[in-house]
C-alpha cells in the first residue's frame, strides 16, 4: 500500500522558516514527478511546487524565491523549505506524486495519482 507521510507542519510568526518532509512508502518515487499542494480555509487546493525525476523544478508565483522544493531518493523523500513566511501561507499542506515514471512535471492536480493526509502551517502576523 502507497503512503505519503507529510510532517514538518506547524506554528510560526511571519518571517519564520519551516521545513516540510513527505515520505514515501509501499513503492519508490525516484523516477517520479513529486508536487506540494496547500488549501487554505474556504479556498481550493492550488498548486504550491513540484519537482521532477530529474530535479527540475517549478514553483507558483507567490512563492518563488521563498520556497525550495528538493528530493532525497535514497530516503524516498521530498521536502519543502519555507523561508519569509507569510500569514497567507497558512494553510493544510498536501504532498502529492505522479505514478508514472519519468513524466514531466504539471501543476494540475489530476496529474498526481498519490496523496499524503496534509500539514497544517499556520503563520501569525
Amino acid at each position: 500500500q502507497v503512503q505519503l507521510v507529510e510532517s514538518g507542519g506547524g506554528l510560526v510568526q511571519a518571517g519564520g522558516s519551516l521545513r516540510l518532509s513527505c515520505a514515501a512508502s509501499g513503492r519508490t518515487f525516484s523516477k517520479n514527478a513529486m508536487g506540494w499542494f496547500r488549501q487554505a480555509p474556504g479556498k481550493e487546493r492550488e498548486f504550491v511546487a513540484a519537482i521532477s525525476w530529474t530535479g527540475s523544478t517549478l514553483y507558483t508565483d507567490s512563492v518563488k524565491g521563498r520556497f525550495t522544493i528538493s528530493r532525497d531518493n535514497a530516503k524516498n523523500t521530498v521536502y519543502l523549505q519555507m523561508n519569509s513566511l507569510k500569514p497567507e501561507d497558512t494553510a493544510v499542506y498536501y504532498c502529492a506524486a505522479n505514478g508514472a515514471p519519468r513524466s514531466s512535471i504539471r501543476i494540475g492536480m489530476s496529474f498526481y495519482d498519490y496523496w499524503g493526509q496534509g500539514t497544517q502551517v499556520t503563520v501569525s502576523s
